[in-house]
């Protein structure tokens, strides 16, 4: 099962993220190298959204990452949102 992490992103974002930017890629680099992210980043034109995909059997972290991520926590993300995702066609 995979679980998606959405996040709806402030305004101001790309002018924001630099000073926190280190800070949440390692936290994702984490995530990756125990096995539970993905795919992750920002959509473009605009970037007002990011999406995370998560592996595992619960939402619990994708919810872990977000209460721990810097961009959540010094409000560049306005609100997130975790779904289930029931993969049908993929190598994962």
């Amino acid at each position: 099962m995979h679980t998606i992490l959405f996040y709806e992103l402030v305004d101001d974002y790309l002018e924001r993220r630099a000073a926190l930017r280190a800070e949440h890629l390692d936290l994702g680099r984490q995530a990756l190298a125990r096995g539970e992210l993905v795919l992750a980043g920002a959509l473009a034109d605009p970037v007002d959204e990011a999406v995370l995909v998560f592996r595992g059997e619960s939402t619990a972290a994708a919810e872990a990452f977000a209460k721990a991520d810097p961009y959540v926590k010094n409000g560049l993300v306005k609100s997130w949102r975790v779904r289930k995702w029931t993969t049908v066609i993929g190598s994962e």
